[in-house]
């Protein structure tokens, strides 16, 4: 097998989705670890994490900046895009929403900032026009996102964050749960806006999506026998891991282009997810398909 060169290569980056478990204290953090340094041991074990707090609830700008000084800067953090737009609003008329989302403190993220996330509830069926229609809404980079952020109503006066430290583009990704998004004219949308299709494990309660609609890879693992309880067995990994070391030397993704890959674990109920990710963290680096 010819060797891809390093220069030719996307970037895996392996996490959890989320940091603060209960159950995780004790047995994946350490026996004393105190709970303001859970994510610095997550940055430590890991090479990204998804912030899923700013899907139930408007984070804060000091807590993006919080989070962003307690790992690597070279640590992105994915950021999981509220329910309200996605589950209440259901994509529709979503303006004002985007403007509160991105003035809450996404961009004090600044070049940590990694791949926003839409999950959908399954009883969103693909419309085109609808979906159309926000993805032209979203801003493409931090400058139009700052731009929009201004227009943020009174809920976020006094606490907001409109400020960036460079005009960088803004990777969007979507987590459907209808099989209408197999669609070839849903396949063409979201390639034609660079939205990554994501490629979900969810012990078969909803459709997984192969299809590659972006110049990178989200990949969430719910659990592959149960969802949300169930741990990955080692050859379970090691799967993931060829998978990846496919997409990021461009082996396995149709067009011969590399990819970066963004893993998160999300098998939580029972604990299995952080030690699952720090498994596939070592075998990825064991064979050289991720940089650090």
């Amino acid at each position: 097998m010819v060797e891809t060169p390093e220069s030719a290569r996307g970037r895996a980056y392996v996490g959890v989705s989320g940091w603060r478990y209960p159950r995780w204290r004790g047995d994946f953090y350490p026996k004393g670890l105190v709970q303001r340094r859970e994510l610095a041991y997550i940055g430590e074990q890991m090479t990204s994490v998804e912030i899923n707090g700013s899907f139930y609830s408007l984070q804060r700008p000091e807590s993006y900046r919080r989070w962003r000084g307690e790992v690597p800067s070279d640590f992105p953090f994915a950021v999981k895009g509220s329910r309200y737009i996605s589950h209440m609003l259901r994509l529709r008329d979503v303006e004002q929403a985007l403007a509160n989302f991105f003035a809450s403190g996404v961009l004090a993220l600044g070049s940590q900032l990694g791949p926003v996330l839409w999950q959908l509830p399954a009883r969103q069926r693909f419309q085109a026009e609808v979906v159309a229609a926000f993805l032209e809404a979203l801003p493409t980079t931090t400058g139009e996102a700052l731009d929009l952020a201004r227009h943020h109503d009174a809920r976020l006066d006094g606490r907001a964050w409109l400020e960036i430290e460079s005009d960088r583009p803004i990777r969007y990704a979507l987590e459907p749960r209808s099989a209408d998004f197999a669609d070839a004219a849903a396949l063409d949308l979201l390639s034609q806006h660079g939205v990554s299709l994501v490629i979900a494990d969810t012990a078969g309660t909803w459709p997984r999506f192969d299809a590659l609609t972006a110049d990178f890879v989200y990949v969430r693992l719910h659990g592959a026998q149960a969802l949300y309880a169930s741990g990955y067995t080692g050859a379970e990994l090691r799967a993931w891991a060829d998978s990846v070391q496919g997409w990021v030397e461009g082996t396995a993704t149709g067009d011969g282009r590399p990819r970066d890959v963004f893993v998160y674990f999300d098998n939580d109920a029972r604990g299995f997810a952080p030690h699952d990710a720090r498994t596939l963290v070592g075998m990825l680096e064991d064979g050289g398909r991720v940089s650090g």
